[in-house]
């Protein structure tokens, strides 16, 4: 299919090349006065068909047979030809088809040509190409004005082939301003499309991110609540049966959480959420809360309490969140959970030091405590540490060894102002 639609494009070219050759072989015939043998004549003619038929698809290939039939007048001395005039359809055809060595060639050749066709008609003159013409009077001129026509004739002829030259370069940069318009536009619809590309990337990552926020708020929330209500619902068990009150102030506080919790999570899942710590008693209220779940708590605060600004409120509160809770599970219920803050005084810097301590139930004595214990290996601990990683905080958890046993402990600190970037 690729091989005729290339056919197709030559057809124009091959049948102006076959024209101009039947014209030259029509004009060897048909020329009454001869100098030169029709042979050559019609070699002349075959050769100038052939060059203008590759003119548009090999100009230099044209340019040579056209120097070639040129050579062979001054070598052979081959009358001149009217055909001859096709020239200049090459000189067109290199301007506007050829490389650029071509271009310079053929400019190079205008002026060479012309110099050399005005003195091959001065030694071999016009004779065949005037008589066979029926010109003859342009013989009597050419005398008559001696050899100041050697110079009009050389303006002629680099007009006669200039002109089409011309025409070829204007239409050359003319189709090279189109195809530069054409790139240009590819180049910036290219470009669109790579803005667009890239803000749904973004958009994409934007939602991940989003989703995972959720998953950790949303983990975060409940795995607190039913740690609390957990710990509330194993201290009923060991209530008095006659303690009516005792119990009925545990059914309230499980209600409290439960309330609580629920709360939270439409907030998270709202996409509206009200920063948690920004909620009256913020991360009094979380210490408070495990309290009021039966579970002792022995709390510290150093420093001048500083006011957070909203995000890094809520990462501060949602990490001490997630401390206490994996407190609640790991730890040992007879112990107590030590919760220190240190507000920034000149010694922590710009950070604010949040560390939850309790003793480990079963201490491995082989292994320090560097990950999540078995139990714990879903959101928890790796949440931590991204949300407090992703505002420039950083966390570390481990096992200690301690006079009273084993302890696990988790310290994040978390920055007091927001970085700008």
């Amino acid at each position: 299919m690729n091989a005729v639609r290339d056919w197709q494009r030559w057809v124009p070219d091959v049948a102006a090349g076959l024209l101009v050759a039947l014209f030259g072989l029509l004009e060897a015939v048909n020329r009454d006065y001869v100098s030169t043998s029709r042979g050559g004549l019609a070699l002349i003619a075959l050769t100038m068909g052939a060059a203008v038929a590759l003119s548009r698809w090999a100009p230099a290939a044209a340019l040579a047979l056209v120097w070639g039939v040129g050579v062979l007048q001054v070598t052979s001395g081959v009358d001149l030809m009217l055909v001859e005039v096709a020239v200049a359809v090459v000189a067109f055809g290199c301007a506007r088809w050829g490389s650029t060595l071509t271009v310079g060639l053929s400019a190079l050749s205008i002026p060479a040509a012309a110099l050399i066709a005005v003195l091959y008609v001065g030694v071999n003159g016009l004779d065949g190409l005037v008589e066979g013409a029926g010109f003859e009077q342009l013989i009597q001129d050419r005398y008559r004005y001696g050899d100041s026509w050697q110079v009009a004739a050389s303006v002629i002829g680099m007009a006669l082939l200039g002109v089409p030259w011309l025409a070829g370069l204007a239409l050359r940069f003319v189709a090279r301003a189109q195809s530069s318009r054409v790139s240009q536009v590819a180049a910036e619809d290219q470009a669109a499309r790579a803005v667009e590309d890239r803000e749904q990337a973004e958009e994409i990552a934007r939602l991940r991110n989003e989703q995972a926020r959720l998953a950790r708020d949303v983990h975060d929330v409940v795995g607190h609540s039913l740690a609390v209500i957990l710990a509330q619902a194993e201290s009923a068990q060991y209530l008095p049966d006659a303690d009516t009150q005792a119990l009925k102030k545990t059914m309230e506080t499980i209600a409290t959480s439960a309330r609580s919790s629920l709360q939270d999570v439409r907030h998270v899942l709202s996409q509206t959420p009200q920063p948690a710590g920004a909620r009256p008693g913020g991360l009094d209220e979380l210490i408070a809360g495990v309290r009021a779940g039966g579970h002792e708590v022995v709390a510290s605060e150093v420093g001048q309490v500083q006011p957070l600004p909203p995000e890094l409120e809520t990462v501060a509160y949602r990490v001490l969140q997630e401390m206490l809770t994996n407190a609640l599970k790991h730890g040992r219920r007879d112990a107590p959970v030590l919760v220190e803050r240190h507000w920034p005084d000149g010694a922590w810097e710009d950070q604010l030091r949040l560390e939850v301590r309790n003793l480990a139930p079963a201490p491995d004595e082989t292994q320090p405590l560097t990950a999540p214990p078995p139990e714990g290996g879903g959101q928890g601990l790796d949440g931590m540490r991204r949300r407090v990683e992703s505002v420039g905080g950083r966390l570390d958890v481990r096992r200690r060894e301690e006079a009273e046993g084993a302890t696990f402990t988790v310290t994040a600190w978390v920055p007091v102002r927001t970085v700008s970037g």
